[in-house]
């Protein structure tokens, strides 16, 4: 089980994140680190095959592991401009609310309420593109996976704390918070797990 809170009053917004005790700040602030990264990385690559559509890119090593064939794709512009915008941004604050609870300060509840939207929107977008991803477009983007990756212990751990603030007597409240670390495990399974009945490992690894 993930510690989210050590105490988490009902609609009282505070999250005990003094210190290094919080598990979800470090989530956050690290976590959203990696999220920035990997979307700026993202977001290079489309640039870079905006100026030139036959650049290699450096996450391309096969047909089916493919970066550009991803970041070129009309699904990586959903909204008319590059998804990994969405990204940078989302993670940005992500990152800057993980080092504002390590530091002690205490959100107000709209902030939580603000980022449990963000989060829901970001799995929804996720789940979109993985689904794309694997049966469309047929081809994985090794620095798309780790923005899945944070963003599946983001979604879960910030609706388990969320859970615990606003309706702490609820049965799905107990379940989210005392499973939340197995909840992210069985996510990540089912995910591998898509992938390689999928695409199977000579297509993987070739």
């Amino acid at each position: 089980m993930i510690d989210i809170d050590d105490e988490v009053t009902p609609r009282d917004g505070a999250v005990d994140a003094t210190g290094m005790r919080s598990a979800l700040a470090w989530l956050m602030a690290v976590g959203g680190a990696i999220g920035v990264l990997a979307s700026s990385i993202l977001t290079y690559d489309k640039i870079a095959l905006l100026l030139d559509g036959d650049k290699k890119l450096a996450c391309s090593f096969n047909v089916w592991v493919d970066c550009g064939g991803v970041v070129s794709s009309s699904q990586s512009s959903l909204f008319g401009f590059p998804n990994t915008f969405l990204g940078m941004i989302g993670f940005a604050v992500v990152t800057t609310l993980g080092v504002l609870l390590l530091s002690g300060v205490r959100l107000p509840e709209w902030f939580w309420v603000g980022l449990q939207v963000g989060v829901v929107l970001a799995i929804a977008l996720i789940f979109f593109l993985q689904f794309t991803s694997i049966f469309d477009l047929y081809k994985l983007c090794p620095y798309c996976m780790v923005v899945w990756t944070v963003t599946i212990p983001l979604f879960v751990s910030v609706t388990a704390r969320n859970l615990r603030s606003w309706a702490p007597t609820a049965a799905i409240t107990r379940f989210v918070s005392n499973w939340t670390l197995l909840i992210i495990l069985l996510w990540y399974v089912a995910v591998v797990a898509v992938i390689w009945f999928q695409f199977g490992p000579d297509r993987l690894f070739s």
